[in-house]
């Protein structure tokens, strides 16, 4: 498009009829891009950079393992299933100490059971795992407990440490160290209340404790050894 201008003489105060012509511009359109833009293609390839490298950064911060863990306190000698088990993600800080330990894709033995001790919430070990048909030399001692000495959570499958007190007897020595327990990761077969406690005694527990056969016998002599010994139950876990 053209605009004409008319210019005045000075002299003579006409016009001079000339025009100058300015032409306009015509307006640009606004394109889209088309499939064969270059632009198009940068911008996509930028995008799925940025998808994949988003994805392996979740990934890599993400290097917890699922392991297996035992749900509840379980002795020497205890029966395991899946279900007395449950899920743990763990992160090892060093690789090799996950091959001690049982992964959930890993598989279980049809038929274990403890050899040791485990508490409530602890990862699985390998080396506290045996066959059903191991033989573990474990016999079941009944001991008699002042109600106050044994934790209220002490129940049937608890884990618990004996310690035991008193004056050596005359011409007797005692055994064991001082503060050391008479008996370690005994599992509580059973535990009445005290209402129905050992012998009938009121305020007195008894709790029946799967223990090695020699555990057994050493508590025997150190309770001998001692004038009115006091034992002290301490629930481990």
């Amino acid at each position: 498009m053209s605009l004409g201008v008319r210019h005045d003489d000075p002299d003579t105060g006409r016009s001079t009829g000339s025009r100058a012509v300015t032409t306009v511009p015509s307006a640009a359109r606004a394109t889209r891009p088309g499939w064969r833009d270059p632009r198009l293609w940068v911008g996509l390839l930028i995008l799925a950079v940025s998808v994949v490298g988003g994805s392996r950064l979740l990934a890599a911060a993400d290097d917890t393992v699922a392991v297996w863990a035992v749900a509840s306190d379980a002795g020497p000698g205890a029966a395991l299933t899946e279900d007395d088990l449950v899920v743990h993600r763990v992160r090892f800080s060093e690789p090799d100490d996950l091959a001690g330990y049982y992964r959930t894709d890993d598989a279980l033995p049809s038929d274990l059971r403890l050899v040791r001790a485990v508490g409530a919430g602890e990862l699985l070990p390998r080396g506290a795992v045996g066959a059903a048909d191991q033989p573990v030399d474990t016999v079941e001692l009944p001991v008699a407990v002042e109600s106050e000495q044994v934790p209220p959570a002490v129940h049937a499958g608890s884990v618990v440490d004996v310690y035991l007190v008193g004056e050596p007897a005359r011409g007797a020595t005692a055994a064991g160290e001082p503060g050391t327990p008479v008996l370690r990761e005994a599992t509580v077969v059973d535990a009445p209340s005290a209402d129905g406690g050992f012998g009938g005694a009121a305020g007195r527990r008894q709790l029946v404790l799967a223990v090695p056969q020699a555990d057994a016998a050493a508590y025997f002599a150190a309770v001998a050894s001692l004038e009115s010994p006091l034992l002290t139950v301490v629930r481990r876990g």
